[in-house]
This record gives C-alpha cells, sequence and structure tokens, in this order.
C-alpha cells in the first residue's frame, strides 16, 4: 500500500512538471520561430515595396524605412540577407533575374524557382529554406526569395537545446523525486501505520470478550434453555466475529503480509463448488439462482482467495436482491481474459457512483441499509483480491433495476 501510494506520488509530480515543463518548452519555442518568421515577413515586405533592394540610406548612422508590416532594421541587414529576384511578364514569362545579392543560387536555378512559384499562384510560402512573396508590379510581376536557412536552422538549434535541457531537468526532478518521495509522504504513511496497528490491536482485544459473551450464552441456554434472547446474543457474537477476522484480512493485505500462493487451478470447478451452496438460500428466500460456468476453465492464481471473492460477491448479491429476484453467476473465458460477472435484480437503484460501494464502511442510505447484516467490508476485500491478481473490479447499474459486479482476471 505505501509503495503504491508513493508510486502514486511520483506519477502526479512528474505529470504535472511534464505538463508545465511542455507549455513553457513549447512557448518559447513558438514565440522564437514567429519572431523569426516575422522578421523574414518584413525583409520581404522591404524588398516588394523597393522593387526588389533595400533603401538606401547614408552610411554612418540612421536607420532604413520601416516597412507597413515588420519590425525594424539595423544599417547591417542589407549585408546579412542573402537574397534573389525574378521578375515575369504579364504572360507569366521570366523577363528578369537577379542574383547578385546570393551566391548559393545560379541564374537557371532561380528561374526555376521562380516558374514554381508562379506556377502555383501563392502569394507567399516556402520553396526549401527560401521564403518567397510575390506581387504585382506595373511590368508584371515581382517574386522575392530569402534564404531563411541560418534563421531554421539557428531556430531548431535553440528547440533541440531546450528539449535537451528539459529533458536533464525531467530525469534530475524524477531522481530526487523518487528519492525523497517517501519522506514527502511520511505523515500520511506514519497515519496509515496507525490506523493499521489500531485495528489488529482493536481486533485481537474485541477477541477475548466476544470469547467471554459467547461462553456466559452457553451458561444462559444451560440454566435457562434457550430462548430468543440468546439468539440474539450469538448472532450479534458471529456479526462481531465476522467483523474482526474481515478487519484482520484487510489489515493483513495493506501491510502485505498475506502471503498469496499462486497456483494452477480449475476456476470452473471454484466457481461452481462456492456458488453451489447458495442453492439452499435461494431456495429458503424464494429466490432464484442461475449459474453460467464455461467448462473446463484453468487459472494460475490464489484459489483461497478466489473462492472468497466468489463467496463476497454471490453473498452481497443475495443481501441486495429484491424480494423473489434473479441472482446470476457466470464465468468465461476468451483468450488470456478470464471474466467473472454477479448480476442481481434489485427494486431500485438510486446511488449515482456505485463504484462507491468498493469503499470501506460505506454505505447508501436507499439500498445499503444496516438491514442486510454487512458492515461495508466485502466489496473491499474483494477489491483488494482482484488488485492482488493484477485485475479489474467493476460495477454497473443496469437501468436502475439490476446490478452487475464484473471482475475480469
Amino acid at each position: 500500500m505505501i509503495r503504491k501510494l508513493q508510486r502514486k506520488f511520483v506519477i502526479i509530480t512528474m505529470a504535472s512538471l511534464l505538463l508545465v515543463m511542455t507549455l513553457i518548452i513549447g512557448s518559447i519555442n513558438a514565440i522564437n520561430f514567429y519572431q523569426i518568421n516575422h522578421r523574414i515577413d518584413g525583409i520581404l515586405q522591404m524588398l516588394t515595396d523597393n522593387d526588389g533592394r533595400f533603401p538606401k540610406f547614408e552610411k554612418g548612422g540612421g536607420r532604413p524605412p520601416r516597412p507597413s508590416q515588420g519590425p525594424h532594421f539595423n544599417a547591417e541587414t542589407p549585408f546579412q540577407t542573402r537574397y534573389f529576384t525574378v521578375q515575369a511578364a504579364p504572360d507569366k514569362t521570366v523577363i528578369q533575374i537577379d542574383t547578385g545579392h546570393i551566391a548559393a543560387i545560379t541564374s537557371s536555378e532561380a528561374e526555376e524557382y521562380g516558374i514554381k512559384v508562379l506556377k502555383n499562384g501563392r502569394a507567399m510560402g516556402y520553396l526549401g529554406t527560401y521564403k518567397y512573396k510575390q506581387v504585382e508590379k506595373p511590368y508584371g510581376t515581382l517574386i522575392v526569395f530569402v534564404d531563411c536557412s541560418s534563421q531554421l536552422s539557428t531556430g531548431f538549434s535553440f528547440l533541440l537545446i531546450s528539449l535537451g535541457i528539459a529533458c536533464a531537468s525531467f530525469l534530475l526532478v524524477l531522481i530526487l523525486v523518487g528519492a525523497f518521495s517517501k519522506k514527502a509522504i511520511q505523515p500520511v504513511i506514519a497515519s496509515m501505520e496507525k490506523q493499521k496497528q489500531f485495528i489488529t490491536d482493536a481486533s485481537h482485544e474485541i477477541k477475548t470478550p466476544l470469547a467471554i459473551i459467547s461462553a456466559n450464552a452457553e451458561v444462559l441456554e444451560m440454566t435457562s434453555g434457550q430462548n430468543e434472547w440468546i439468539d440474539s446474543i450469538r448472532n450479534q457474537i458471529g456479526r462481531l466475529d465476522q467483523l474482526v477476522k474481515d478487519l484482520l484480512t484487510l489489515s493483513k493485505m495493506d501491510e502485505g503480509g498475506m502471503k498469496l500462493v499462486f497456483t494452477d487451478f480449475s476456476l470452473s470447478d471454484a466457481v461452481e463448488e462456492t456458488v453451489k451452496p447458495f442453492e439452499s438460500v435461494a431456495e429458503a428466500q424464494g429466490k432464484k439462482l442461475e449459474m453460467k460456468i464455461q467448462k473446463q476453465v484453468s487459472y494460475k492464481g490464489a484459489e483461497s482467495a478466489l473462492r472468497q471473492l466468489v463467496s463476497i460477491l454471490t453473498d452481497n448479491a443475495f443481501k441486495y436482491s429484491d424480494e423473489h429476484g434473479t441472482i446470476r453467476v457466470s464465468l468465461s473465458q476468451s483468450g488470456k481474459s478470464t471474466k467473472l460477472e454477479v448480476f442481481n435484480t434489485v427494486e431500485a437503484v438510486t446511488e449515482e457512483h456505485p463504484e462507491r460501494w468498493f469503499d470501506r464502511f460505506y454505505r447508501s442510505d436507499a439500498s445499503r441499509s444496516r438491514q442486510t447484516g454487512g458492515y461495508g467490508i466485502g466489496l473491499s476485500i474483494a477489491r483488494t483480491i482482484v488488485e492482488a491478481h493484477k485485475g479489474r473490479i467493476s460495477v454497473k447499474n443496469v437501468d436502475e433495476k439490476a446490478v452487475t459486479f464484473t471482475v475480469k482476471l
């Protein structure tokens, strides 16, 4: 239980950290790429506004005029920018090419780029590492291509570095959280340990008075004969004795003190043999018990614990089924999956969250009153047994007229 709580603490902490780091890294890199793209758009705007050239300004100071959209530029921007231009006539034939501001592109390659842009008809976009913009001019079309390889390389390098730092930080925090998680949940662990110790001590202390009361009841019966009061005392002794046993079982399971021995056995036989004695209960209560058990279903697990599981679920179905209701126990196997279902009809299910029935001592006022004789522990034990077998148990409300417990092993 402590290891499970510790593992859950680590998972929740690291999931929260991962979410925050993803948002931070994603936002930083999104802003970075937006700024890179925004600057390139500004350069394209400036070049198209000036027929494929940067505006001239006096050497030694000042800035070129700012385009209608885009960032400010300094005097070095024209010398840092690698670009080429393609001019086309109204009939889409290339009439002029300028590759004087770039060394990586020849005139023939520039013409090919221009033809591709003229064919796709897009006003702005990317061709490889070149971002282009085409505008209409009096002579036809002007297409400006800006080499973005340096900016994109810087952007992706920043992305990889930030991801690397984030991964290293995540692993470091994971190690630290794993190392100090037990200390972080120490107050909870201490509270759980005190609770377990109290349950164990109280259960053992209750046994002695129960034994004395039982002996006194026998003496009273011998001296005054059997009567309804003595029978009531014995019934209550039986209930308290079962409660003590259930509490001890839960305590041992929580502490890991109950070692389950897993062996191969016939689950079909175990389920049938466990449910069979309830036929007399069904007959006495005027209820209908059905069994749909697939033959030759084998399973590797703790046979005694699984028999207890079937007994708890079947007994629960009888306790809370309606008068003259139907109880059905089914067992089936498909591939490696084994499914056990216990169904019972009820007068009405008003519980909005039936999964809470697995909580210890939980009761719904409408359908799980103390008149049934239980303490709200049985289903908690059932869930613990299923989890010990790495399985899943669930409950389903069927049209508010029936309840089905499903165990998948």
